[in-house]
This record gives C-alpha cells, structure tokens and sequence, in this order.
C-alpha cells in the first residue's frame, strides 16, 4: 500500500504534517534554544520529544551515556598547537645544533601524534581523545510502536537532537572560505611533518647546521605558522547554533510518522516502527554509537525480525535530496539494500533521488551501520556545504516547507512499503 493510499485527501494530509514538524521545530528553537551536546537543553527537548512521542508510541524511554563532549573536534587544537611547536623547534634546531636530534625527534613525533587524532576522530570517529578530556551525560529517545500481531519487520527512523557550535568559517564566507581553510591547515601539517622527517634524517646523518635544505623547509614552516593559528577560530565553544535544519528537521520528520498513524488510527499488523531521536551526534555521532552499543547484538539477534533503519539529516535544499549509500568521509558503506529501497519509496512520492557518498563528515546511519545493522541515509542539503551549516543562519526563520513535506511523505512510503514488501 502506498502512503497515499491510506487516507483520504492524503495531499492535503500530508501538508498538514508538514506543517506539524515546521511548528514544533519553531517550539523548540523558541521555547528551548541551542543543544550542545550533553547540555541540560539537548536533554530538555529530548523530554519534549518523549512527551510527545508517549501519545504516539506504546513503548518510550529515555537512556543516558557518558561522553566527553569536545574530544571530537579537539583535534582542530591540538594539530594546530602540535605543529606550531614543531615548526619553531626545527627552526631553533639551526641555532642549536647540538640539539637538532632531539628536537627534530619531538617535532616528528609530536605532528605523527596530532595526524594520528585527526584519522582516529574526523575521519574514522573513534572517541581516541575521551579518555583525556571531561565528561558528562548525554541521552537517547527511543520510541517504539508496536504491531498489533508478531513483530516480524522494524523499520527505525533516526534523527538528532543536538545542535553544534558554530564554525566561523562557514558563518563569515561559506564553502569559499572554509574549504580553503581546511584544505590548506592540514596541507600545512603535512609539509610540517615531511619538513621534521627530513631534518630528523639529514640530523641523523650530520650536517644539520650547513643544510640549506633544512633551513629553507624550516622558514618555510615558521611562516605557515600564522596559518595554524588562524585555524584555532575553525569553530566557537560560546556559540552553539539553533539547528533548526541540523537536525530538528530530521527528528520530527521521523516522529510525523507515528502522528500520522496514530491520528488515523493505522496499526502495522507485523511491522513494528521504532524513531530515535540521538543526542550528542555532532560529537561524533556518540549517541548512535552509545545506542548501538546497547541495542545493536539483540537486534541483529532476532533473525525472524527484519530491522532496517533510516537516518534523516538537514532536511533543507529541496534540489540536494539525496540517500548517501556511502558514509563517514567515504569510508563507510551504507546498505546498498536500504538505499535501494528508500529510492523506490522516493519514486512513489514522485521523487528521483540520486545516490551520493558523503565525502565530508559523517551521519547516525554510518554508526549503525559499522555496528552491522542495515542502515542509510536521506539528507538533503547542499554539501558545499550550505551558509547555515553549523552556523548562525540555521534557524527556524530558515526552514523550508517544500523540501520538508518531501521528506514526511518519503518517510511515511518507506514506513507503508517496507509493512507491505520487507527488502524485496
């Protein structure tokens, strides 16, 4: 059965939906605020979701993990601290060549240690830096409504609640600037630990002092020195964002879906549908994970229950649709089932939805999928990426209500088609 198939007037239906998730978000921004991961306001509008999601769902609990809020991108400062000490330790090497060894060595080592976090954390979003930094409690909604008979199917709808600090770069000049800045910092780091490796061999060898190699490479990278200092504004702790599209939309477009059944009084009668409202996701997807971590071996342990799941983000840039079989910088492989099957979802709506790789970040869809459940993700936004990306500009004020309604009514055919046909 199609979506549209279940009611009457089911345009109409869907508008009003629409209008449901683009009021509530505008409740949230307004009556709560920012959401900075693991804050009491990340928790307080994940109450609200639960409240809701109680009038809608049999089964609605709240679960709490710990993390350490800023490891994530405390890789930003500690490259740019890293490298700033080894490019003024080879250039002091010169004028102390009895210890151009041993600085060489530090330097080396100390830019080897700051690559190290940016792989583990921004590319592979391994919580390396936790064990180091503070910690506090973040949280999970999760709301299930249940089958009127045996659950065979679970179809899981994930959006998060949190909201991110704003990168400046992207707030002050967009992909223009902050492309380039990102670009250029790490290619900084990379001549500043080829520079260290080649003053630790030429050291190693004698000569250090005569090298005109060594004290070019070694200027050089005095010089970029500015450029790692310029990238200590990449982002700002006293600003979070509203995150009205990242990622209100993706909450409540997931909730929409147990409001429409509710309200139409539509029970599956084997497909049990489950929303996740994350919290702590721009952390480095730390609420997905925590989820996983709890969930995920009983879920793939119900062979008999066929469990996809649905991550929805930024639901914003109507011409940006896209379900992102690839995931985590490219590094993750999303269902290529799931994606398959939300596009033939999206053809019911209408909609032809191109496959894309999210080559610059990652979403909740990455860590489900890494914990072996079957996951995607649908986003639509501009990945250049967009002005109000983490910044400023993300607020209720900037909402779109034609990109959203694509997304309920998206959400709402996967929900009927997967009741109807599972992963055929």
């Amino acid at each position: 059965m199609k979506a549209s198939e279940s009611v009457k007037n089911y345009p109409s239906e869907r508008r009003m939906y629409s209008n449901y998730v683009l009021r509530n978000i505008k409740k949230i921004c307004k009556d709560i605020g920012p959401r900075c991961a693991g804050s009491e306001k990340e928790l307080e509008a994940q109450q609200w979701m639960a409240d809701e999601l109680k009038n809608t769902c049999d089964d609605v609990k709240i679960e709490d993990f710990r993390l350490a809020p800023w490891a994530f991108m405390s890789w930003v400062q500690l490259t740019v601290y890293c490298c700033t000490i080894a490019a003024l330790l080879l250039f002091a090497a010169h004028f102390l060549p009895a210890l151009a060894l041993i600085f060489t060595i530090i330097g080396t080592a100390l830019v080897v240690i700051a690559f190290f976090f940016v792989i583990a954390e921004f590319l592979l979003y391994k919580q390396a830096l936790d064990p180091f930094m503070k910690k506090k409690t973040s949280h999970n909604v999760i709301a299930v409504r249940k089958p009127s008979g045996e659950t065979k199917r679970r179809i899981i709808f994930t959006g998060h609640a949190d909201s991110a600090p704003e990168w400046r770069f992207t707030y002050w000049g967009g992909p223009k600037l902050v492309v380039p800045s990102i670009g250029l910092g790490l290619g900084g780091a990379a001549f500043t630990l080829v520079a260290n490796v080649i003053g630790l061999v030429i050291a190693l060898r004698g000569g250090f002092d005569s090298s005109k190699l060594i004290w070019i490479l070694s200027i050089v990278n005095v010089c970029l020195i500015p450029l790692f200092l310029w990238c200590l504004l990449f982002y700002n702790k006293k600003r979070i964002v509203d995150g009205a599209n990242d990622n209100l939309t993706g909450c409540l477009v997931s909730m929409a879906v147990p409001r429409f059944m509710q309200d139409h009084d539509i029970r599956f009668e084997n497909t049990e549908v489950m929303v996740i409202c994350t919290g702590s996701e721009e952390a480095g997807l730390r609420g997905a994970k925590a989820f996983c971590k709890a969930h995920a071996d009983e879920i793939k342990a119900e062979k008999d229950v066929e469990t996809i799941c649905i991550a929805l983000d930024t639901i914003r840039d109507y011409e940006f649709m896209g379900i992102y079989h690839k995931d985590m910088t490219g590094t993750v492989q999303n269902s290529r089932e799931v994606s398959e099957f939300v596009h033939k979802a999206g053809e019911l709506c209408g909609l032809d939805i191109p496959f894309e790789n999210l080559f610059f970040g990652s979403s909740d869809a990455a860590a489900m999928s890494q914990a072996g459940l079957k996951a995607t993700c649908f986003a639509a936004m501009d990945p250049a990426p967009a002005r109000y990306y983490h910044t400023r500009l993300d607020t209720a004020d900037n909402l779109e209500l034609k990109t959203i309604e694509a997304g309920v009514d998206l959400v709402l055919n996967c929900a009927f088609l997967f009741d109807e046909e599972g992963l055929k």
